[in-house]
């Protein structure tokens, strides 16, 4: 590859070098010309999943005493960074690594021994039911509302831009057990829950609607109704599941931020070769510097992405919440992998709008990272008001 830099300028164990070539010599089984057909046909690369989830990699980050790999987060990080490297598309798996995290961090021992064995043997952990139509990023303001009758929670309300559900068997729920309205600290009254989403499919008791999006993300809109869920599914104290999901955020970030920084260099890798292949007015218009720079500016963006990323992963070992630092990571990482596709783009001029060259479906992909899972101006006013002491816009 032509930026084949991490084994060098990262500071990777052996270990982590031999995760890396695994992962890769099974990336590469599956050219650009499957991950166009793919998403022609809108599916679910169903085949590809199949393979990580038999050699293990949907569970590395499972204890090895409840049968998983036992996996740091540096190893989730770079799992994900390899996937995208060769031109996969983790978001159709990447909420397996970190759901995991809110699970190991914040779950009972009880839920530990009876789910982790499980994930283990192949349930899907792949969906986060968060975000719906009036809330938005707001999350403080969700209407979902779990009442306590007995031993279960009775759940009524509605998710919008669910991924993956289809593809789950769990899905970790966030709820309301105290209406926004009654709690005097908007953080409070928030529930984490853990559905088994089998049931909940079969009996009907969560309707999915499928929604189409521009970035490869299987997505859907959910309608609750009575859902059963046993309150030993609880995860974390009732009402203080904010701080959960801020744990499983954190992680998400730092994982995501990832995936950026692997696509950015597929861009780039794809770009390199073809500037020095392509020529016009009898040279590669890789000598031309307004070729150059722009590749080399979003390669250098990506470098600061990739260390801070790092340094994120690091915090969060270590037991800390690293907001900062998953929040910046993701954020370096989604402008420098849109910075790279438009860089690519502009390499390839009208290839590059062929879909034969897989360039235009990474592109459109690209700009969704901006926006999601947490917008850049979220991101850019938390840093205002937590790092800069800046009055709070909101």
């Amino acid at each position: 590859m032509a930026t084949d830099w991490l084994a060098e300028n990262d500071i990777l164990n052996s270990d982590q070098e031999a995760l890396r070539d695994a992962v890769s010599d099974i990336a590469k089984k599956y050219d650009t010309q499957y991950w166009i057909d793919v998403d022609e046909a809108g599916r679910y690369p169903q085949e590809w999943v199949d393979e990580l989830t038999e050699t293990g990699w949907m569970t590395m980050l499972v204890p090895e005493e409840y049968g998983g790999g036992g996996a740091s987060i540096s190893d989730g990080a770079l799992f994900l960074e390899t996937v995208n490297r060769w031109g996969g598309e983790a978001t159709a798996i990447h909420a397996q690594i970190y759901q995991m995290t809110t699970l190991l961090r914040h779950g009972t021992k009880e839920q530990k021994d009876t789910w982790l064995p499980q994930i283990a043997k192949g349930l899907r952990l792949q969906s986060f039911g968060i975000t719906e139509p009036d809330a938005g990023t707001d999350t403080t303001r969700i209407k979902t509302f779990a009442k306590r009758e007995g031993d279960n929670y009775i759940v009524n309300g509605g998710k919008i831009f669910t991924s993956r559900f289809l593809q789950t068997d769990l899905m970790l729920l966030l709820v309301r057990t105290e209406r926004y309205e009654d709690v005097q600290k908007k953080t409070d009254g928030i529930t984490v829950l853990l559905v088994d989403t089998r049931e909940a499919k079969e009996n009907g008791q969560i309707q999915a609607r499928p929604i189409k999006v521009m970035d490869g993300h299987h997505t859907n809109e959910l309608t609750i109704t009575n859902l059963v869920v046993p309150v030993e599914n609880r995860i974390g104290d009732e009402g203080k599941g904010f701080r959960c999901i801020l744990s499983g955020m954190n992680s998400e970030r730092l994982l995501v931020a990832s995936e950026y920084i692997g696509a950015g260099l597929w861009f780039i890798d794809k770009a390199v070769q073809y500037a020095k292949e392509r020529e016009v007015f009898g040279r590669p218009i890789g000598m031309n510097q307004g070729i150059q720079f722009p590749l080399a500016s979003s390669f250098s963006e990506l470098r600061a992405a990739s260390l801070v990323r790092w340094e994120a992963a690091r915090q969060y070992e270590a037991g800390k919440q690293p907001g900062f630092m998953s929040n910046n990571a993701k954020h370096l990482a989604g402008h420098a992998q849109w910075h790279a596709a438009n860089a690519a783009m502009d390499t390839f001029g009208g290839y590059g709008l062929a879909n034969e060259y897989g360039i235009a479906q990474k592109f459109t992909q690209s700009r969704g990272r901006l926006t999601a899972p947490i917008s850049t101006n979220i991101i850019l006013a938390g840093i205002a008001h937590r790092e800069l002491g800046l009055p709070r816009s909101y």
